[in-house]
């Protein structure tokens, strides 16, 4: 099972944003388990629920994990293919959010748009790696600071941005025909205070 993997295809985010099958799909990255196991932890009939895990295995968000005789039935076990999932704007590819259209770097919805394509961007590079059998060489710096006034934060932010360019022009090589393009994301919002999940409600369809 994967940590994490992102949804492209937009048939396969709406399965997934479900009610019931973001359920099912939160018991199966708990572990394996059949249609009839789930029924009573969802509280609906096992017909239903084999239903739903024939969606969610049609758009592979779950897959086999084995098989057990239960009397005179055998028994399919599910689990999820990954234990969280992200949708990527490729979903709403019509849609997704463009940080070309308009850059503004104090702007916090172009940094969401920048967000989007990160995601966007990185999910493709993980399918075609995985495609190819091949890592990925990726990088990421996560960290909190807490910054005195306002000033402060102002002043970060430009010794920050002289930094990151002198770094572009002192290894950035334009011009060497074996090289290949990386793309740098340098974000800095507020912290948002980790908020319990609330469970998904389970209703009858």
């Amino acid at each position: 099972m994967l940590d994490v993997t992102v949804i492209e295809d937009a048939d396969a985010a709406a399965v997934s944003l479900d009610p019931v099958r973001a359920r099912l799909l939160a018991e199966l990255a708990a572990g394996p388990a059949s249609a009839a196991m789930l029924a009573g932890k969802v509280g609906l009939p096992r017909q239903k629920v084999n239903y739903h895990l024939k969606t969610l295995e049609r758009h592979g968000l779950v897959e086999l994990a084995g098989e057990r005789r239960k009397g005179n039935v055998t028994e399919r076990l599910m689990r999820a293919t990954a234990a969280s999932y992200v949708i990527s704007p490729l979903a709403l590819a019509a849609v997704q959010p463009d940080p070309d259209r308009f850059r503004d770097q104090l702007s916090a919805r172009w940094l969401l748009a920048l967000g989007a394509r990160l995601v966007r961007d990185v999910g493709s590079l993980i399918t075609g790696a995985a495609k190819a059998r091949k890592r990925l060489a990726t990088y990421a710096l996560d960290g909190e600071v807490r910054f005195a006034s306002a000033a402060d934060r102002a002043a970060f932010v430009q010794e920050l941005t002289a930094g990151v360019s002198a770094l572009v022009r002192k290894y950035g090589a334009p011009d060497a025909e074996e090289g290949r393009d990386h793309r740098i994301v340098v974000a800095l919002h507020p912290t948002v205070k980790d908020q319990p999940t609330p469970s998904t409600p389970v209703a009858e369809n």
